[in-house]
């Protein structure tokens, strides 16, 4: 039985609910999840971010890059991510029975997010139903849908990203959006849409929002049918009531990004999984470390305090003696034209007592201080690169034109693509970023899951289908 006035939807040739699985991306959502979801009913979303692919035998092929250069090494992890990507949805769809629906995420802001969308697509025919997409502004979506006869959901964090997109793009392929994908800034795990008109420390209701959306969708002509998916904070939908089978809204669907981390289909390691019971509000952070320039949340656990320890202890210099810059840098760099103020050199002498005496010049004219062997970790991470995002601050590569941002990479940042594959495989949870929702407290008071249950992904969509 259903929570009151909730229904289910026509989605892909089939009645499913209105309940999506957020796609989480490199090995964060896989086939035993998202089949596990359509099997339930819902829209399971297979994440074709870095997906694994299996050995005869069934193991994960790790992702290792035999190649020298760059641009080789993009090419590989082109290929790495198709192969992976297409195993995911086939074993995916078989999960799922003939019910429910397969979708598939990627992010436009993916090295290759074209190749390699166009590379799934091709060889997964008549298995997935939609495409999701943000991260960026893929203008390009529609087109490759159409080419594909899957649907495509956009994902955005405001009407007035909607309206670009359907102005440039998405109005000449109206019939193939089969929702939109209103992602939270504020609430949402992973890379987060802010705007830089919006204030990061103030999140807003997300009602009003939504409700300009389908004003705005009803503006250019889109049906009311067309769901708007609510994702970020979801957590109960009786907490959603109000928006459930409102005419304001229209069609409302719902995303559940972190809930499903914590079941048994979830292909992350267990002590990430235990480390979701203890977090406490709060406790995920809205911060600016990712390479690609966008917000995003993740849990504030050592790996991401070091990184704003890194850019506390940094000093902004000029190449020449001016202004308040009167003296010279003498810990940390090489030469002299590293002009200083008074108050900064004396603060970056005391970082080097401590052991941070290594200094990275930063692309705006600043240099932060680390230790000897961050600073080695540092550059080889960035001599490492395999290109995984289209833009990358941490490592000044861009995947056209002429391969490079034409900046100073930053060492504020991080190789996003090692971390994210090493947390998802196992490595220490305390040493990678971990993305999740600023509701993952909630796994710590909901009593679903005390004495440390851990539901299967059926039990989890009958639970949210009640209510709760």
């Amino acid at each position: 039985m259903a929570f009151r006035g909730l229904k289910p939807i026509l989605y892909g040739g089939r009645e499913v609910w209105p309940l999506v699985e957020g796609g989480k991306g490199v090995s964060a959502t896989n086939h035993a999840s998202s089949g596990a979801w359509a099997a339930a009913g819902g829209i399971g979303t297979v994440s074709a971010v870095n997906a694994d692919s299996y050995d005869p035998e069934g193991r994960i092929v790790p992702q290792i890059y035999q190649s020298l250069t760059r641009r080789e090494r993009h090419d590989e992890l082109i290929r790495y991510a198709i192969d992976g990507a297409v195993e995911q949805v086939k074993r995916a769809y078989e999960i799922a029975g003939g019910k429910g629906a397969i979708n598939i995420n990627v992010l436009w802001e993916m090295g290759g997010a074209q190749p390699i969308l166009e590379g799934v697509l091709e060889r997964t025919r008549g298995m997935v139903a939609g495409v999701t997409c943000g991260a960026g502004m893929p203008y390009r979506l529609s087109e490759i849908a159409q080419r594909f006869n899957v649907t495509y959901l956009p994902i955005i964090s405001s009407a007035r990203a909607f309206r670009a997109l359907w102005k440039r793009a998405y109005h000449k392929v109206s019939e193939l959006m089969s929702a939109v994908v209103y992602e939270d800034p504020w609430l949402a795990g992973g890379h987060n849409g802010l705007s830089n008109a919006e204030d990061p420390l103030k999140p807003e209701d997300p009602y009003p929002r939504v409700k300009l959306l389908r004003e705005t969708m009803r503006a250019e002509g889109v049906a009311d049918s067309v769901p708007i998916i609510m994702a970020g904070g979801v957590w109960y939908l009786r907490e959603w009531e109000n928006w459930i089978d409102n005419p304001e809204l229209g069609s409302i669907a719902f995303q559940f990004g972190t809930r499903p981390l914590l079941t048994e289909e979830s292909p992350i390691p267990q002590g990430w999984k235990d480390a979701l019971r203890e977090l406490e509000p709060g406790d995920v952070l809205l911060h600016r470390f990712s390479p690609t320039g966008f917000y995003s949340s993740a849990v504030r656990n050592p790996f991401l305090r070091s990184l704003e320890d890194r850019s506390e202890r940094q000093v902004p210099y000029s190449r020449v003696q001016a202004g308040e810059h009167t003296v010279q840098l003498d810990v940390g760099v090489r030469g002299k034209n590293f002009w200083v103020t008074p108050k900064d050199r004396e603060r970056a002498r005391n970082w080097a007592t401590l052991g941070f005496g290594e200094g990275l010049r930063t692309p705006d004219d600043t240099i932060i201080f680390v230790g000897l062997a961050e600073r080695e970790m540092i550059k080889k991470d960035q001599s490492d690169c395999m290109g995984c995002l289209s833009h990358c601050g941490f490592s000044s590569w861009k995947d056209h034109d002429d391969f490079t941002t034409g900046r100073l990479a930053d060492p504020r940042s991080f190789c996003i693509q090692k971390t994210l594959q090493d947390i998802a495989h196992g490595k220490p949870i305390d040493d990678n970023l971990m993305f999740a929702g600023h509701g993952a407290y909630r796994f710590k008071q909901d009593p679903f899951y005390s004495n440390n249950y851990t539901p299967t992904v059926k039990e989890l969509v009958d639970r949210i289908l009640s209510g709760d």
